[in-house]
């Protein structure tokens, strides 16, 4: 499928998230409009952009930033060609941690509402559910909103298809707010975040899951285009799929927390996947955890009060 349609090329002059000038940004390297491997052509053409690191807070990002004409362009796309088959099916414990973390430092009783943002094919709320919170969903993908409606039974009311930036509900209504693996497809992820700050009731937390700048897979693919001497990252993919606009730190939400109000509750990192072959994980898995160097970064927000 060809997603390259037309786009909105924005550049920006401070980081989104510590507000650290972009003119002291690292360069990382171009990235391609498609999936580079390790040995990427060295006359390599057509669309691509360029990625940095903030020095302020390690947020990586593209600049400038291609944003599709509309959200249908990147994820109108079916469900079953953009996830993994483990990531469609049901799950008895899908979410389970997350709510028993939730519960852990919320230390309300009682039942209360959760905000699922960008829910996908419906898992999280799903498990939500089950678990007696009061869920409510956004989703702006029609093929994702569908099979999350279809496969978990969702009442379609509670799934609003709509994205961040146009959604409205009343202000402190919502315990608990989730952005499970969506601010890092956001152009404006700092944004976001305040807009689900006003949703959420005081003493109320905010779960987020993104994917991690320091990841080593990352710095190796680098390294290896490094020695192959091309001008290449593998960090992001704001042009094919998944369509990563941001990686972030702990630091970036201790950062944009301090600007805006709230508290970083616990943060940690997760190996997730490695993509590599099978025979080096024994090796890089061990690593990542020593070094907290894995795939996945999960933050918690704690709005006062």
């Amino acid at each position: 499928m060809d997603n390259r349609g037309s786009y909105e090329w924005q550049t920006f002059s401070e980081c989104n998230m510590c507000g650290t000038s972009v003119a002291r940004a690292r360069r990382l390297g171009r990235r391609l409009g498609r999936r580079q491997g390790w040995r990427p052509a060295r006359d390599a053409d057509g669309i691509s952009t360029v990625v940095y690191r903030c020095t302020g807070c390690g947020l990586v990002f593209a600049n400038p930033m291609p944003l599709p004409g509309d959200v249908e362009q990147h994820y109108g796309i079916p469900a079953e060609d953009y996830w993994r088959e483990s990531d469609l099916s049901p799950s008895d414990d899908y979410f389970a941690g997350q709510v028993h973390e939730f519960r852990r430092l919320y230390g309300r009783p009682g039942r209360v509402s959760a905000l699922d943002i960008g829910a996908g094919v419906g898992k999280a709320m799903a498990s939500l559910e089950e678990a007696g919170f009061d869920t409510f969903g956004l989703e702006p993908s029609s093929t994702f909103r569908e099979r999350a409606i279809s496969q978990t039974g969702i009442a379609a009311e509670r799934l609003e298809p709509n994205r961040i930036e146009d959604a409205d509900y009343p202000a402190e209504s919502f315990a608990f707010v989730t952005f499970g693996a969506v601010l890092e497809h956001l152009p404006d992820p700092g944004a976001a975040i305040v807009r689900a700050l006003r949703w959420t009731a005081p003493g109320g937390l905010i779960h987020i899951e993104v994917p991690s700048s320091d990841w080593l897979m990352a710095r190796l693919v680098d390294l290896a285009y490094g020695l192959q001497r091309l001008d290449l990252t593998c960090h992001l993919s704001p042009l094919h799929v998944p369509f990563h606009l941001f990686e972030f730190t702990p630091s970036s939400f201790t950062r944009h927390a301090a600007r805006t109000g709230c508290e970083v509750a616990c943060w940690r990192r997760y190996v997730g996947q490695t993509y590599a072959p099978r025979w080096a994980d024994a090796v890089l898995r061990p690593l990542m955890e020593a070094t907290r160097s894995g795939l996945q970064l999960e933050v918690w927000l704690r709005k006062a009060g």
